[in-house]
């Protein structure tokens, strides 16, 4: 936790540097908050730094792809002269994203994360998969983490301004 902490604090005071006066002072805390409500329930004081990134890269600004390939990274091995993502691995991944929408209630059960890890793997005779198989399921939107993309063009779209006036 207190490596976690010293990184969000590194992370927001940057961010402070880069937008001034659009950075609450507590956002360190509050994100080191809720990391802790989404990974660590039973109240043992440790949070997987894996965990914490896959949350931080999830609610980042970056683009969806860039964010997927940050998951690839952060959840693949090092297999000889290929980097590739096991069914193991991808389930750590799912079950550290689903905490984010099940923190209001909105995660879904075990059996849709192992229903994504089958269709993921589906026809692939290999124990994992290479960065393009992961990107090219991800783009297809599974079920499982439809409310990454949603996420993403909400935001997106605070951003778009219309030159139109209503009477």
């Amino acid at each position: 936790m207190q490596q976690i902490s010293r990184m969000l604090m590194k992370l927001f005071q940057r961010a402070r540097l880069e937008k001034p006066g659009q950075v609450d002072p507590r956002a360190a805390e509050f994100t080191l908050s809720l990391l802790v409500a989404m990974y660590d329930r039973s109240g043992t004081g440790y949070v997987k730094t894996r965990s914490a990134a896959a949350a931080l890269i999830s609610l980042s600004g970056d683009t969806l792809l860039a964010k997927y390939r940050a998951f690839f990274q952060f959840y693949a091995v090092l297999d000889g002269k290929a980097t590739l993502i096991t069914r193991s691995a991808l389930r750590s991944l799912l079950r550290d994203l689903n905490q984010i929408p099940a923190i209001v209630g909105e995660g879904c059960t075990l059996s849709c994360v192992e229903i994504a890890i089958h269709d993921c793997f589906h026809g692939v005779l290999n124990a994992a998969i290479v960065e393009e198989k992961f990107l090219s399921w991800l783009r297809s939107e599974p079920a499982v983490l439809l409310w990454l993309p949603t996420c993403y063009r909400l935001s997106a779209t605070e951003m778009v301004s219309h030159q139109a006036r209503c009477r």
